[in-house]
């Protein structure tokens, strides 16, 4: 007869040291460490010792329960998320509580927004002491919603601050899910606005915003657009209504148009002197060879002026492959920029997350094998990276020069110094918050508070276990 533990799929656990009396883990001897969702992880030096303050959401679908901890530093050790990325993570060591039993684990730091569930409970933890029943669950007991809501009840964050909306396509987007569950948290009213569903009653003395249904949007403090490229002329109108009715948004509609326009914002980048890529553009067939020419001939990159997220972004190894692709797309009515290539960055690039004027979290890209362009929705990887201040000062140069609130600026490396590729108005989250583990979306709802002048009670609960 063995003492092993036996265990489901998924258990209810607690981590005391940390403050946590009920956290639902996914059980999974397939992964070798275990983890636990944090956010705002900073290192810090304690007589001489290396430690992290970090937060933590211990229940699921629920961001308005903030844990703060601080906890001594074990190392840093090198992780493959489920996504493939390569991450950088900070270990710790705390007491798991597991049915009637209580041992040491180790569990490294990470955002696991899109995982779902708060931790993870790994093989090395279970080692010698809990056998796994994949088809059960909650096999040592459960946890009822009231008991976690008297559980975690001195730490719900109570939402009376700002009525944010938030004006997209998909609520159901990692982008907008995050931003959404950031305000909450931060005590704010947080309403999801489909940018196609809103239409506006223009009148100089009582304008006005009305949404599906005949509602009239009313008392809404602040917007954070977050259009799609395909609805940019409607969701920059709708923006612009905003505006014009005194609302401060997080991206007006100008800026926002700036940079979907890759011709209009290479022109401003240019007018302020910021170095990027040598670029041309011409109208008639009858250029192309001069076209090709002037940005140093083939292989170059063919960009649609109206294209996002690396679509409509060809390489052209050839002379004559460019010809053709010019001269196709061209007799299509499609206009498109021609574009020097960078042969030594080598498929990399540099995805700079910039809020207020600051570069906030940077990544590496690296497109995948037989790709040259490095997003990773489309295959590329990602990692953290310590940024050089010459790249720091273009990204942020570049927000300022289309007058963005917040913006993802891309930059190459080349022989000749960091390059401007482009700037994106609505950067994703996804990638590059689970590549640095930093809270990007509770960033640009602390710069929505900023652009306010709203300040955040200092009697909002939060337990900080030390």
């Amino acid at each position: 007869m063995t003492n092993k533990l036996i265990v489901g799929s998924e258990e209810w656990c607690s981590l005391p040291g940390l403050g946590l009396p009920a956290i639902k883990a996914r059980v999974d001897s397939g992964a070798a460490t275990s983890s636990l969702h944090a956010f705002n992880i900073v290192p810090f030096q304690t007589d001489g010792e290396l430690w992290i303050s970090f937060e933590v959401h211990p229940l699921q679908n629920d961001r308005s329960v903030v844990v703060r901890h601080e906890a001594p530093v074990l190392e840093q050790r090198s992780v493959r998320n489920t996504s493939g990325i390569s991450e950088n993570r900070y270990v710790i060591r705390e007491e798991l509580v597991l049915g009637e039993q209580r041992w040491p684990i180790e569990l490294t730091l990470t955002n696991r927004d899109a995982m779902g569930y708060r931790m993870l409970l790994g093989r090395e933890a279970m080692v010698g002491r809990v056998l796994v029943d994949p088809e059960g669950s909650h096999q040592l007991g459960d946890v009822e919603p009231a008991q976690l809501v008297a559980m975690y009840a001195a730490l719900r964050t109570e939402r009376t601050g700002l009525r944010i909306a938030l004006l997209a396509s998909d609520p159901e987007l990692y982008s907008n899910r995050r931003l959404l569950e950031a305000g909450e948290e931060r005590g704010h009213r947080m309403e999801f606005l489909n940018v196609k569903q809103c239409y506006m009653r223009l009148d100089p003395q009582n304008p006005e915003m009305h949404y599906r249904g005949g509602n009239v949007l009313e008392r809404i403090d602040a917007v954070i657009p977050r259009i799609r490229p395909s609805v940019t002329f409607y969701g920059c109108a709708i923006t612009r209504q905003f505006e014009s009715m005194g609302i401060r948004v997080l991206n007006a509609a100008e800026p926002i148009k700036r940079s979907r326009d890759k011709l209009l914002a290479s022109q401003l980048f240019v007018c302020h002197g910021l170095s990027m890529p040598v670029t041309g553009f011409a109208s008639s067939p009858l250029d192309t060879k001069d076209l090709i020419k002037m940005v140093g001939g083939a292989p170059l990159i063919l960009k649609l002026l109206e294209g996002g997220q690396g679509r409509g972004v060809v390489l052209a190894e050839t002379q004559k492959a460019a010809e053709s692709v010019i001269n196709a797309m061209k007799s299509l009515n499609a206009n498109l920029l021609v574009q020097e290539f960078i042969k030594e960055a080598g498929g990399k690039d540099l995805r700079c997350f910039v809020i207020g004027n600051k570069v906030v979290s940077a990544i590496e890209r690296t497109a995948a094998v037989g790709d040259f362009r490095s997003n990773i929705h489309q295959g590329g990887s990602a990692q953290a990276v310590r940024i050089r201040p010459e790249e720091r000062k273009l990204a942020v140069a570049a927000t300022r020069a289309l007058g963005l609130d917040v913006a993802g600026v891309d930059i190459i490396r080349s022989e000749r110094g960091p390059l401007l590729l482009e700037v994106n108005s609505s950067p994703g989250l996804e990638g590059i918050e689970t590549a640095t583990g930093k809270d990007l979306a509770g960033q640009m709802i602390q710069e929505v508070e900023r652009k306010l002048g709203w300040v955040r009670s200092c009697s909002t609960p939060a337990l900080v276990a030390a």
